[in-house]
């Protein structure tokens, strides 16, 4: 006999005795993950002014070039591209060569030196050819030598507010709501995760504006981002000595050939590889060939977390924010997001002017990159 009793299925919408079976869950699928922050960690300290300040100096340079367009192979005298690196007594090997020369005389942006000093053998000059200072052979009981030294140089980054601003009416926040206890609460998390993300994002891609950095009441003050701040370690496939890669895509050789560049710039170590989701797959394909498993292994692994080699070992970071075409070489112990002074991250109410409860989260952040040339920016890759 069928059953002619009251049923769940029957029942639908027009029964209000019956619960709804609701998971006290709520599901969030948007991307807000921060793993270069994550990486980077706190500030050791705050920034004191809207306009953040750093000192960078750097030694005298070891090498310099030949600016000299009617140079022979044999000559003595040339013009070099900066004469302020150089000395009397210096020794100096023109580019891979074996040869060593010593200066004998410096006048305004040209050096006579003596070819093929201690026997070495002589090497064909050629314009832009790089010099290098082995180092000066000074004379027993001269006076000492004038006094040379760098200035130091002031940088500078400014800071960008984030803020998100909370209205949520009083009958809202006090109805029952599934999966929430609180539902102003509920809305500081959701604009914390999302100006997180763009935190991550701008410290990324970010760029000042031309003119007005400090901003206005017109103009809005914005930060320069990691890639804006990286000027002379700016790599592309096949330019500049690098290898082509695969037909323009990343490989080992590029990948190699990129951080030895760096290395060759300063004294600083690649320790932070970051990159986006097709780059990643990219570099966890170095490894393929080398992989190997035994016949009772039940899980393929092909993911590299840590990439080691002469010039650095760095931990590879996935953030979906760097540009599809690039990879960011970094020496995390340069690179901070400090807070300004009293404006981390915070939750700020604001005066109610009706029926709900109105706040604001806000923060203000900047991104101090000291010495951009201990880090590298690899893009043009193909994706």
């Amino acid at each position: 006999m069928a059953f002619t009793g009251k049923a769940t299925y029957g029942a639908g919408s027009s029964l209000p005795e019956l619960v709804e079976d609701v998971s006290d869950i709520i599901g969030i699928v948007s991307p807000h993950e921060t793993p270069l922050l994550d990486h980077l960690g706190d500030a050791k300290r705050p920034a004191m002014s809207t306009v953040h300040e750093w000192i960078e100096d750097a030694l005298i340079a070891n090498t310099d070039s030949i600016d000299d367009a009617t140079v022979t192979g044999g000559d003595t005298t040339f013009d070099v591209a900066d004469v302020t690196p150089f000395q009397v007594g210096d020794l100096i090997r023109p580019g891979t060569s074996g040869e060593v020369m010593l200066v004998t005389s410096i006048s305004t942006s040209t050096l006579t030196v003596t070819r093929g000093y201690g026997g070495t053998t002589q090497a064909t000059l050629a314009d832009g050819m790089t010099l290098t200072i082995l180092g000066n052979a000074a004379l027993e009981g001269a006076e000492a030598p004038a006094a040379r030294f760098t200035s130091r140089v002031r940088r500078q980054n400014y800071t960008q507010i984030f803020t998100a601003s909370i209205d949520v009416s009083g009958s809202m926040q006090a109805a029952a709501q599934h999966g929430i206890v609180d539902e102003v609460d509920y809305q500081k998390q959701e604009r914390m995760r999302e100006l997180l993300r763009d935190l991550e994002n701008t410290v990324i891609n970010g760029v000042a504006p031309s003119s007005t950095q400090e901003g206005s009441g017109t103009v809005r003050r914005t930060m320069n981002g990691i890639i804006h701040s990286i000027s002379t370690n700016q790599f592309q496939p096949g330019v500049g000595g690098l290898p082509s890669g695969d037909s323009g895509a990343l490989d080992e050789a590029l990948l190699n050939a990129a951080m030895r560049a760096v290395w060759e710039q300063s004294s600083g170590t690649i320790d932070t590889i970051v990159c986006g989701g097709k780059q990643k797959r990219k570099i966890n394909s170095f490894a393929t060939g080398s992989r190997a498993y035994l016949p009772e292994d039940t899980r393929y692994s092909d993911m590299l977390s840590v990439y080691e080699s002469d010039f650095g070992v760095a931990r590879v970071i996935l953030s979906r924010w760097v540009p599809a075409d690039t990879v960011l070489f970094l020496d995390s112990s340069r690179v901070g997001v400090l807070p300004l002074q009293g404006r981390s991250f915070h939750y700020k109410p604001l005066a109610a002017t009706g029926d709900s409860v109105s706040g604001q989260v806000i923060g203000e952040y900047t991104l101090e990159f000291k010495n951009e040339n201990a880090h590298g920016v690899l893009s043009g890759l193909t994706v």
